[in-house]
């Protein structure tokens, strides 16, 4: 049988088009992959470490974090269930460490599983070294470049990152969010962080700070994802691609959240719209949400829960795609891969279920993070104009505070 038999007239010209094009994007960013082919001299001007030289533009890669080895896993939680803007909890300052507490030996035990802790430290760290290479080709005018990690919940902390940011002598500082669908529980918590770090202490920043709060359908994130599933959809058998069900994957909400205006949900719709496009619509799909906690409505339908449907509906071949992370964590290797991908798939009956790579190491990922800052630096704008509209229900006065601090901004 020839490899496209069982495939779609739609996969196989998407296919094709990959493998005749190395799957190319639209010609405004053809100029980033024309400038990384072209020859380039030794690097005399860039130096092989970021810590040799005076920075004058920070880049502080936001977020959640996650415990890199299994020690850490208390006070990640601890953090996590203390954190007013990801969660509200009757008398949180009892309640919240009561949780971290009881939670920690069962996420110690997954954490076990997956090689004892987190690696989106280590790629946060290849992918903030792959950005400020390009940066610092793409835009001398803000060179030297270099990047900070600021998580929410383990070390680095975004207080710390801001810390060395002003030791540096930083100049121009971009708060770059790397979540691509903003929500208040997420990027919205990582930016109220820097908002209390300066009205604590009294002090106006040093910097001059702006803020990349969202990009849920760059051009470049969506040829990621796009190469990313194609990869993943040539490993089914040929006869059963064209029935592979591509289920995208989001971390959930409460529907208090929801409700109260975020704009979470229709950002990871309009992520997986984009993706759809690009792939011309070669399977069918369904978004779908994981990582619900705790008895109240959270957003759905939940990712287990439509495996389990779609298996007793005769369908049986899966890829897994997530789609609002890009590093490998918890949610990825434990949820997607062990609990649903491995016991909830055999407990269903699947045939093939599948996981897309996360973004990771990929070199075009690289770029897509490269061109976010150069657009944005050269925008000369403190924020989107999304980020300056509050929630219409919003409860938490910081939010304001925060968006007004960015807004303010002097560029």
């Amino acid at each position: 049988m020839a490899l496209t038999a069982g495939v779609s007239r739609s996969l196989r010209e998407v296919l094709k088009n990959r493998s005749a094009a190395g799957l190319c994007f639209s010609a405004s960013y053809r100029r980033l992959s024309t400038a990384e082919a072209a020859p380039k001299p030794a690097a005399k001007h860039v130096p092989q470490s970021q810590e040799n030289r005076k920075p004058k533009t920070g880049i502080l890669m936001l977020n959640m974090g996650g415990p890199e080895k299994l020690d850490d896993v208390h006070e990640f939680l601890f953090r996590l269930f203390m954190d007013r803007d990801l969660m509200t909890l009757p008398v949180q300052n009892k309640l919240g460490p009561f949780i971290a507490k009881r939670r920690t030996p069962k996420i110690q035990e997954q954490y076990s599983k997956i090689g004892g802790g987190s690696p989106i430290k280590k790629w946060t760290t290849l992918q903030g070294e792959g950005m400020v290479r390009l940066l610092d080709d793409m835009c001398p005018e803000t060179a030297p470049h270099k990047f900070y990690i600021g998580f929410r919940y383990v070390h680095p902390l975004t207080e710390s990152a801001i810390e060395q940011m002003e030791r540096d002598g930083i100049e121009r500082a971009v708060a770059f969010t790397q979540y691509p669908q903003y929500s208040c529980s997420t990027t919205g918590s990582s930016l109220n962080a820097i908002y209390r770090y300066y009205s604590s202490r009294g002090e106006s920043p040093k910097m001059q700070w702006s803020v990349i709060d969202r990009w849920p359908t760059h051009p470049l994130l969506i040829e990621c994802f796009t190469q990313h599933i194609l990869s993943e959809l040539e490993k089914f058998p040929p006869e059963k691609r064209d029935d592979v069900v591509i289920l995208f994957s989001a971390h959930s909400l409460p529907m208090s959240v929801v409700n109260r205006g975020d704009p979470y949900p229709q950002e990871v719709g309009a992520t997986v719209q984009r993706v759809m496009e690009r792939l011309q619509h070669c399977n069918p799909y369904r978004l779908v949400w994981q990582s619900k906690v705790g008895p109240m409505p959270w957003l759905g339908p939940r990712t287990d829960e439509v495996i389990k449907g779609l298996c007793q509906r005769g369908k049986k071949n899966i890829l897994l795609v997530p789609i609002a992370f890009t590093s490998d964590h918890i949610e990825t290797l434990h949820e997607l891969d062990i609990e649903y991908s491995q016991v909830l798939g055999e407990e269903c009956g699947v045939e093939n279920i599948r996981r897309a790579e996360s973004l990771n190491g990929n070199p075009l990922f690289f770029k897509a993070l490269a061109d976010l800052v150069r657009s944005h630096l050269q925008s000369n704008e403190p924020c989107s104009r999304q980020l300056t509209l509050s929630c219409p229900m919003c409860v938490n006065p910081t939010c304001g505070q925060t968006k007004e601090f960015f807004t303010s901004q002097k560029l």
